[in-house]
């Protein structure tokens, strides 16, 4: 291992190397184009992944197609939902990686000496996160394909971590529902699915992850779209879509795939992609106030909300 920061970390970060002296460090750090998190360097080439995510974001800002018309790439922003050890993590890698919006260093340091890369460890930045297996922090990211650009909040499925959540989908258009093959809806499922919809997201996508280690069975996952029904219909007002996916082998995340030929709807990034996007209308019957901590006066027997809403 080496350590290095191309420039845009506060400390350095730990990097996979192939060099065997000082010479050889020098020489990769040379021809790195990319930093830890992904940013580019402002006076190196950039790779193919994040030429298209500059580009994408200079058309979100307002760049002109061929007739000088101004135009604007739309913006989807989605959080992950659901319950510890679903695959939140692992789904958002496949994303990336499935996209080519992964830079080559952050894939060379997640990937063991077998190859066998771990998508989960792209998103779980913190140190405690690594050790123990589990989002704790949300962690933002960005991609983009030819039809929008996409930032993604992976959010905390364990309890503790409940309201992290909260913030990941705060500001968010859609939510992905991660629901395990093997264990079908949970408590933390359903929590999750009512915050979201507390927050006013409408778009809501029911992934149901880890088909595989059922054998890709049609008969299970009818049974897990029946229990998502029911959260649909307890919670009112909305519609969900259920995908079945296998996020750590990419069946149905961005391709099609052959092992379920019993599924004709759309993969999850083809149901992101068709999603519309509306200008927000107040609704002042609807006026929600976040309480983002409640304290206790050391010297009065009361308890106080405190909290500050979102300005968009």
């Amino acid at each position: 291992m080496r350590y290095r920061t191309v420039g845009d970390l506060t400390i350095t970060g730990a990097v996979r190397s192939r060099a065997t002296d000082i010479a050889g460090v020098i020489a990769e750090i040379s021809a790195a184009t990319v930093s830890e998190r992904g940013e580019t360097r402002a006076d190196d080439r950039t790779s193919a992944a994040a030429r298209r995510t500059a580009s994408a974001r200079a058309t979100s800002d307002g760049a002109r197609d061929a007739t000088g018309d101004r135009m604007t790439r739309q913006l989807l922003r989605i959080t992950t939902a659901g319950s510890v050890d679903d695959g939140k993590s692992t789904l958002i890698g496949r994303l990336l990686h499935d996209t080519d919006s992964l830079p080559l260093d952050h894939l060379e340091a997640v990937t063991d000496e077998e190859g066998v890369a771990d998508l989960a460890a792209l998103s779980d930045g913190l140190r405690a996160e690594r050790e123990q297996g589990i989002t704790i922090d949300v962690a933002y990211r960005f991609f983009s394909t030819d039809a929008r650009s996409y930032i993604l909040a992976d959010t905390p499925g364990h309890e503790r971590y409940t309201r992290n959540m909260f913030t990941g989908a705060s500001n968010a258009h859609a939510a992905i529902l991660l629901v395990d093959a093997r264990a079908g809806v949970l408590r933390q499922t359903n929590r999750h699915a009512r915050i979201a919809k507390l927050l006013g997201i409408k778009h809501f996508v029911a992934a149901v992850n880890k088909i595989d280690l059922v054998n890709f069975d049609e008969g299970r996952f009818d049974e897990v779209v029946g229990q998502i029904r029911q959260i649909a219909a307890r919670l009112g007002e909305i519609d969900i879509t259920v995908i079945p996916i296998a996020a750590k082998h990419g069946d149905n995340v961005v391709h099609r795939s052959e092992r379920t030929p019993w599924y004709d709807g759309p993969t999850l990034l083809e149901y992101l992609e068709g999603i519309e996007l509306s200008a927000p209308q107040p609704e002042p019957e609807k006026l929600r106030l976040p309480v983002q901590w409640v304290t206790a006066h050391p010297e009065q027997r009361r308890r106080y909300t405190a909290g500050s809403p979102p300005v968009r």
